[in-house]
């Protein structure tokens, strides 16, 4: 197993993770969503999401923390968090600090003139972009989404059926998972360097006032 090539998709998948679908579409709530992230069916570690504010003006926080054990071996370790700051559709403030085993890196950018978007899967206009905002670099990437067909996902152990759509980056696919009920972000899946796959899922959330 090549643990830096794989731990050099994560690093790209779980960065690009920083803001999720937290409602349905043109409904966006406030709260708190947890998820848990797999390689190869084993947990690796959680990423936690704050969404705050109103849809006008909306801040989306967030918390990660991955290791890869072999053996017991810890032979991976990711951390990232991220903070963003929306008027509406537009992403006006973008702050990250990224350490992708050992490899440090902090990217903090404004935007004001223009109204780009990050890989934020809480915007249903996210799937019409041809170009999003790398969270973890700060640069442009161009992009490329294509409808899948509906599938169950087990979310929290029960079965859900989802809808989903495949993002096609430079670097990474990755198939992206709503709710068919709800349009919720519940999960995503990603095939790694090494024939693995990086999985998220939708463990717990809660709503706030």
């Amino acid at each position: 197993m090549k643990h830096r090539a794989v731990g050099l998709m994560l690093g790209l998948m779980l960065a690009q993770a920083t803001c999720l679908a937290v409602a349905q579409e043109g409904d966006e709530e406030a709260g708190e969503w947890h998820f848990t992230a797999t390689l190869d069916g084993k947990p690796i570690g959680t990423h936690r999401f704050v969404v705050g504010g109103t849809a006008a003006a909306r801040s989306v926080d967030s918390r990660a923390l991955f290791t890869v054990r072999v053996l017991g071996i810890l032979v991976y370790r990711y951390r990232h968090q991220a903070e963003e700051r929306w008027a509406g559709d537009c992403l006006r403030e973008l702050r990250t600090e990224t350490d992708d085993d050992g490899t440090r890196q902090q990217v903090a950018r404004r935007f004001d003139g223009d109204c780009p978007m990050s890989f934020a899967y809480w915007n249903p206009r996210l799937v019409k972009q041809q170009r999003l905002i790398d969270p973890q670099t700060g640069k442009v990437e161009p992009v490329r989404f294509e409808p899948l067909p509906d599938a169950t996902l087990e979310v929290r152990g029960q079965p859900v059926r989802a809808r989903g759509w495949r993002l096609q980056a430079a670097q990474q696919r990755i198939r992206i998972w709503y709710a068919a009920d709800s349009k919720r972000w519940i999960g995503l899946d990603a095939d790694t360097k090494g024939d693995h796959q990086l999985s998220y899922r939708l463990t717990s959330s809660r709503s706030t006032p």
